[in-house]
């Protein structure tokens, strides 16, 4: 699919209008978007339960759009926890979903109400026990995240013996063995990946009732699409699939569902507006031009390490005939600040040093990932339309 095909010519002209006096680089999010995807997965997915991932776009807007369509919110931090608090959001509405936790922010957590934990590891799950008495645990599966764009991998979850083993030792710590949660990887192309893990999940179910500890929740945390420059299948389909994975194995009467979508909540809400600082090439018979952008891996766009996200990229002029394969890269002193050399995306012909480059469905994990001040860039400033 075209760049093009992401906007429309009216709506460009709009960014273009908005971004025309404004210093680059930025980050525009239309909040309208994110209210419109909330929308939608609650209607595909309606008996599941929605806690938006915080860390995806953490901005306090974006947290109030959600916090109105009455959304749950998984937090990594306990400073997640004090911005939904100072928003006004109650610890009810969260899930500390990180498996990785000192005990005194457990403790801080819990004394702040909050009672959902989630847990890989018999060492987080002791530090629960001794600061989150009575609490619910829910453990997590590990997946490989094979075909997702970004795999989570290797550092989180564990494998099914070793949760059957924390699940018996939380009973005996005085926490409820609540439930199972897993994350089959960001942007995640192969539907079929929700049901392995549903699978899994069914296994200790049933070997957990066995042993008379009986689950009631599954987290199938997030995955679900948004709009990059290769194509996926759209929410309805993933939503039908994985409703017919939950069926197939638990029946008509589901345990209680648990959905954490991040990315595919705020990515196409958002546009990255970069400058062009300089085109160069490295020797007179290179068939390639180097562009460097005033933005790159530690300005927000970090999620371009191993081009593994290949975001949309439009110029100022939207109907150019003539294109140029170009290598794109960041402004940063740094090496590893290249953006895409092995793919290369066509641009205008024309292009110049001093254009806009426009780097669509950037609306997630760009602001919250730009570093502070490396090289003295000052961290990706945001406007909320």
């Amino acid at each position: 699919m075209a760049p093009q095909n992401f906007i429309t010519k009216k709506e460009f002209e709009k960014i273009k209008e908005f971004s025309k006096d404004k210093k680059t680089p930025f980050l525009i999010i239309d909040k309208s978007k994110i209210g419109k995807r909330y929308d939608e997965l609650k209607k595909n997915l309606p008996y599941a339960k929605i806690y938006y991932a915080v860390k995806a776009n953490p901005e306090d807007e974006v947290i109030k759009v959600l916090d109105k369509k009455g959304s749950n919110f998984d937090i990594a931090t306990v400073y997640e926890m004090e911005q939904l608090m100072r928003l006004g959001i109650g610890a009810d509405r969260m899930s500390y979903g990180n498996t990785i936790k000192k005990e005194e922010d457990i403790a801080y957590a819990y004394k702040k109400g909050i009672r959902l934990f989630a847990t890989d590891s018999e060492s987080d799950l002791n530090k629960i026990a001794n600061n989150a008495p009575g609490s619910k645990v829910f453990f997590r599966l590990l997946c490989d995240g094979n075909g997702a764009d970004w795999p989570l991998s290797r550092k989180f979850g564990a494998y099914p013996d070793m949760i059957f083993r924390l699940a018996l030792k939380a009973k005996k710590l005085n926490l409820i063995p609540y439930g199972l949660s897993f994350h089959v990887g960001s942007q995640q192309r192969d539907i079929g990946q929700w049901d392995n893990a549903i699978a899994q999940c069914k296994y200790l179910f049933d070997s957990l009732s066995d042993a008379d500890i009986e689950l009631k929740l599954i987290n199938i945390g997030g995955g679900f699409p948004s709009h990059y420059l290769e194509p996926t299948q759209n929410i309805e389909i993933y939503a039908k699939e994985i409703t017919r994975f939950l069926k197939e194995d638990f029946g008509e009467e589901l345990p209680e569902i648990i959905i954490e979508p991040g990315r595919s909540m705020v990515a196409d809400s958002g546009i990255l507006v970069s400058e062009i600082v300089m085109i160069s090439s490295k020797s007179a018979t290179t068939n390639y031009e180097w562009v460097y952008t005033d933005v790159g891996k530690f300005g927000g766009l970090i999620e371009t390490i191993d081009e593994a996200i290949k975001y949309p990229i439009l110029t100022d002029n939207l109907d150019y005939r003539e294109a140029k394969e170009v290598i794109l890269a960041g402004p940063t002193c740094d090496s590893m600040d290249i953006l895409y050399e092995n793919y290369k995306y066509k641009l205008d012909k024309n292009l110049k040093e001093g254009d806009k480059i426009y780097f669509l469905t950037t609306g997630a994990y760009t602001a919250s990932y730009s570093s502070v001040y490396f090289n003295g860039f000052p961290p990706l400033k945001v406007y909320i339309i």
